[in-house]
């Protein structure tokens, strides 16, 4: 994409032609932006009495809001959790640059299963920050272990992974050292001492995910119930679905949980086989929460790759452990999973949509700002076509990313 200049303060930018999804409806009506914020309409006719400084013609695309990653391990040759010093800060340039292209908006950095001294070491620098220009937003982190359940470490490394938390949450200091930068911990409720911690973290504001886990049911609502909020990658390392133990899965039906728990998937159509996706959409349509799980392979040719302390065989399409069948992660883009989840579950539009921008604003409790194209939440959108596939990627009303073709070079001219 070339250059494009920032609108003056107070410019006015109109799009019209165009399809937006708002209030998980799909409306032909123009959309605002102005400073960074949607603008609602009827304030501009009625009260301010103004016309746009800019009008652009959409040429009947589909304006959503912009996507967001909760679970990525790096991309486009970096991983995350095998950056140290000035290399991590390139990763998360590189990597916050690189998903522009396939419209995630803001993302959460991810770290596999590592020592308390990476720990240590990284957590400071994955501080929150905004986007623009330079990459997708920083929304906080993701620590993915070490407290997880060895027996569905999938490709975490057991070397690392804690049997529990026996010194209750200093357990848990001594391996982050501080919960400034987490905004989502996956643990496995079952380890000694991490259910009781479960409430601790909430009121730190960490979102606690269950995940590589062996749980059954009763345990899992219970962590539910103590406010877990998210299953990390639903059916990936866990105890599968069974009708006497229904295990973590069976918590997305709960009667009793105080509120809907949020469920991650990866639809890359590999971790997640098509049918086990519609029974989780068909049961809680709501909670659907799509992830990429990319590791540092995602936008790189088929070969061996790193994820953390583990060195990972890249094909066409897959990624495993090397000299195993075990799954690392996917090679699969937000934007495919949006496409492959809309016609694997046969949902909506809409539906699929949410699952990649609402669902996940919730889950981080940031609807106010993002996962919507509510008027006064941040101007963070997509432009789509009738495929679904990314036209334009805008953060805070400026286009950060552009495919070539004619709505671009519109584009371009009304930046200029």
């Amino acid at each position: 994409m070339s250059s494009t200049t920032t609108p003056h303060p107070g410019t006015l930018v109109q799009f019209t032609n165009c399809r937006i999804l708002y209030q998980n409806q799909i409306l032909r009506e123009d959309f605002w932006v102005r400073d960074g914020r949607i603008m609602n309409p009827e304030k501009i006719f009625y009260s301010e009495k103004i016309v746009s400084d800019v009008k652009i013609d959409c040429g009947n695309l589909l304006i959503v809001p912009g996507y967001i990653d909760v679970q990525i391990n790096g991309g486009f040759g970096y991983d995350f959790s095998s950056c140290e010093g000035e290399t991590l800060d390139e990763s998360l340039n590189v990597v916050a640059t690189g998903i522009l292209q396939h419209g995630v908006t803001s993302f959460c950095p991810t770290l596999v299963t590592s020592p308390p001294s990476f720990y240590k070491e990284t957590l400071p620098k994955l501080s929150k920050r905004d986007g623009g220009k330079n990459g997708a937003q920083i929304l906080g982190a993701h620590v993915e272990g070490p407290f997880i359940n060895i027996l569905k470490k999938g490709a975490h490394n057991p070397e690392y992974v804690q049997s529990g938390a026996q010194h209750g949450i200093d357990s848990l200091l001594e391996t982050y050292a501080s919960f400034d930068n987490i905004s989502i911990i996956t643990i496995a409720p079952e380890l000694p001492g991490v259910l009781d911690l479960i409430p601790h973290l909430v009121e730190k504001n960490v979102r606690v995910s269950i995940g590589h886990s062996t749980a059954n049911f009763a345990l899992a609502e219970d962590a539910v119930c103590m406010g877990a909020s998210l299953i990390t990658h639903l059916f990936n390392a866990m105890q599968p679905f069974h009708h006497r133990d229904p295990g973590i899965v069976g918590v997305l039906t709960s009667l009793v949980t105080p509120k809907p728990v949020s469920y991650g998937l990866i639809a890359d159509g590999i971790h997640t086989h098509a049918t086990a996706m519609r029974i989780a959409h068909r049961s809680h349509p709501s909670g659907a929460v799509l992830v990429t799980d990319a590791i540092a392979a995602l936008g790189l040719p088929p070969g061996i790759h790193k994820l953390g302390s583990m060195d990972v065989e890249i094909s066409d399409k897959d990624a495993k452990i090397v000299g195993t069948d075990t799954l690392a992660g996917s090679i699969n883009s937000m934007d495919q999973g949006v496409r492959h989840y809309h016609r694997a579950t046969g949902c909506s539009v809409v539906e699929a949509v949410n699952a990649a921008t609402l669902h996940p604003a919730r889950v981080l409790d940031i609807t106010e700002q993002k996962g919507t194209l509510e008027y006064g939440s941040d101007a963070d959108f997509l432009f789509l076509d009738d495929k679904l596939f990314v036209q334009a990627t805008f953060i805070g009303g400026q286009p950060v990313w552009m495919k070539d073709g004619s709505f671009s070079e519109s584009l371009r001219k009304a930046y200029q």
